[in-house]
């Protein structure tokens, strides 16, 4: 095969692998993350009603990830062995179910036990997804197709933080509070996209019959090739992945990502209530640092593919986040405020797209499921 042909069959084959699995990975993502975090917007009459003091809020919020972090290196390996059209549709239809029962927790036992079994039902979602990418993008392509996947994370707040202010109207409708409501419907996209993933998703590039075949024959080749080219360096064990100085490393790097996240996530709303706005004009305010991090998140991982670099790429967009964390919390006004968490936005997100491909350069086949988090 010329180069010329194999530049033309590779870019014919990316593009159309990018048209058929990015844009419904994002939305399935999207859903994922908004039935995660709409917890902090059911925080401002949620806790009210309950009695929920600020320390049982944010034990609740947070014993999600302690169940989540035990199960998702079981759901990974488990994702591989059985494929991830079945495993993915499985984690959507029960944390479906779950999500909507977080409108009828009565107290603090009821809302950590709910919270802790949607934390078990979603365990395995985003590693297994991001596992998944490696099975349909070549090394090259990962830090922009993450990114462009990932973006869906601040994409579900500026479209879901105003959509959840709107939905705390509904109180007393049919008896039921607006944040029971705003649980159990936002909850309902999780149960239908559970049926679409078994019939559109393909485990691997050797199944989709929506490639030519020439087209399948050079994407599988070319993963391959980089499958050995990374175990003739090293090869892992699952054992051996989880135990690895580098990845327990980037262990320690993700956490404090996602802690800056999820910390802008669970709390911005009642953060921006406190400047004594509705709560859709909440919705609304919420959405801008989430509007920034988008942007960043899609050029930054591009940027980081342009140039073929990853650790800079994610230590300075690390920096930034802890720049204006850090100065945001001084409180100096609320513009000065918002101002400063856009910035940090800037950073958490941008920072996302080349840490993933770290570990996926560095680990392949049961290694990089049971490491991919």
């Amino acid at each position: 095969m010329s180069a010329t042909t194999a530049s033309a069959i590779e870019k014919e084959t990316m593009a159309r692998v990018s048209r058929r699995l990015i844009p419904f990975l994002i939305l399935c993502y999207f859903i994922a993350y908004l039935d995660r975090v709409n917890v902090g917007f059911a925080a401002l009459e949620m806790n009210r009603d309950l009695g929920l003091s600020p320390t049982v809020y944010a034990w609740g919020a947070g014993v999600f990830f302690l169940a989540y972090f035990l199960f998702e290196v079981p759901s990974n390996v488990i994702l591989e062995k059985v494929g991830a059209r079945r495993w993915i549709a499985r984690i959507m239809f029960t944390w479906g179910l779950l999500s909507g029962c977080m409108a009828f927790v009565v107290g603090p036992w009821s809302l950590y036990s709910v919270r802790a079994l949607l934390g078990i039902a979603e365990a395995g979602f985003f590693p297994g997804i991001i596992l998944y990418l490696t099975y349909w993008f070549p090394a090259a392509y990962r830090a922009r197709i993450v990114g462009s996947f990932m973006v869906a994370i601040p994409v579900s707040t500026v479209i879901g933080a105003p959509v959840s202010g709107m939905l705390l109207g509904l109180d007393g409708l049919a008896g039921l509070a607006g944040w029971q409501w705003l649980f159990i419907i936002e909850a309902l996209p999780a149960l239908l996209l559970s049926v679409v993933v078994l019939t559109f998703l393909t485990d691997r590039p050797s199944e989709a019959e929506w490639l030519r075949p020439d087209q399948r024959q050079w994407l599988a080749r070319t993963l391959e090739e980089e499958r050995r080219t990374k175990e003739s360096v090293v090869h892992f064990t699952l054992g051996q992945a989880l135990r690895n100085p580098r990845v327990i490393g980037l262990g320690f790097v993700y956490f404090g990502i996602v802690a800056s996240n999820y910390g802008l996530s669970f709390w911005l709303p009642q953060i921006v209530k406190g400047f004594g706005l509705s709560n859709v004009a909440t919705g609304f305010v919420t959405a801008l640092p989430y509007l920034f991090g988008a942007v960043a998140m899609v050029l930054w991982g591009r940027h980081s593919d342009r140039k073929g670099e990853r650790v800079w790429h994610t230590a300075g967009a690390a920096f930034v986040a802890a720049i204006g964390l850090g100065a945001g919390a001084l409180g100096v006004s609320p513009v000065v405020t918002m101002a400063l968490l856009c910035f940090a936005a800037l950073g958490i997100f941008g920072a996302l797209p080349p840490f993933w491909t770290l570990p996926t350069a560095l680990l392949s086949g049961t290694a990089a499921a049971g490491a991919s988090r």
